[in-house]
């Protein structure tokens, strides 16, 4: 979300105005579950947005909210009917599919065994990362097919979406793009129509999530029950 925020800012006026809630470091500490964060959303889900008195969450509704808002390049949320059709067609798929299983790679991977201490056994996670192949492989072949971007020539609110969840397996330690060639080049594509330096302040975080210390035994028992909700 912060590559989101950066990129379709208009300037520094925009940070005056908006806040973006998204604690990543917070989140091995469990601040999104304060009574503070509670106050902004009581899904007790990051990211959330508060634009004066407005409150937003979900982060493609905060995505959309955005390119409404300010006057951002075409391209990111096109007018074109059939094309913002295509867009939206991704943001509709990617929550029970992409996203889920990218997460799901990620915990069974490194952060259940090393952040909360509970071990993976070598079945699940062979079949963890067999499903995120097969969803990589529908990304490639539903989605992406032979063109620069998921809905075209240009860069779009889709690719934002779709390269942020594939950073989470790559934070694993995952080779998400060693054998696939066409996700490869998609994502120097993406690195390119971004800036280097904003794509990898974006995802620095996640970059280093396998050192991420255990949690404390107070944090762990809050973190379980949404954990194992969002990867089941």
């Amino acid at each position: 979300m912060k590559l989101g925020l950066s990129i379709i800012g208009s300037g520094p006026s925009l940070h005056g105005r908006l806040s973006l809630l998204f604690p990543h470091n917070g989140l091995s500490t469990g601040q999104h579950l304060s009574d503070a964060f509670v106050q902004v959303n009581p899904l007790k889900k990051v990211p959330a947005l508060k634009d004066g008195d407005f409150i937003l969450t979900e982060s493609v509704a905060i995505l959309l909210y955005l390119t409404h808002k300010y006057k951002v390049p075409d391209h990111w949320y096109p007018q074109d009917l059939q094309t913002r059709a295509r867009v939206d067609e991704y943001l509709a798929w990617q929550h029970t599919t992409l996203r889920r299983n990218c997460l799901r790679a990620l915990w069974h991977k490194v952060m259940l065994p090393n952040f909360l201490g509970e071990q993976v056994s070598p079945k699940t996670l062979e079949d963890t990362m067999a499903e995120l192949d097969v969803t990589l492989q529908l990304l490639e072949d539903k989605f992406l097919q032979n063109k620069d971007f998921i809905v075209g020539p240009h860069i779009s609110l889709a690719d934002l979406v779709a390269i942020t969840e594939l950073m989470h397996p790559v934070g694993a330690g995952c080779q998400v793009f060693q054998s696939r060639p066409k996700l490869a080049a998609w994502r120097q594509r993406i690195e390119a129509a971004v800036g280097k330096d904003l794509f990898q302040e974006a995802h620095e975080v996640i970059l280093k999530v396998k050192n991420t210390p255990p949690a404390d035994p107070t944090i762990k028992q809050k973190l379980m029950p949404g954990v194992l909700a969002m990867i089941q």
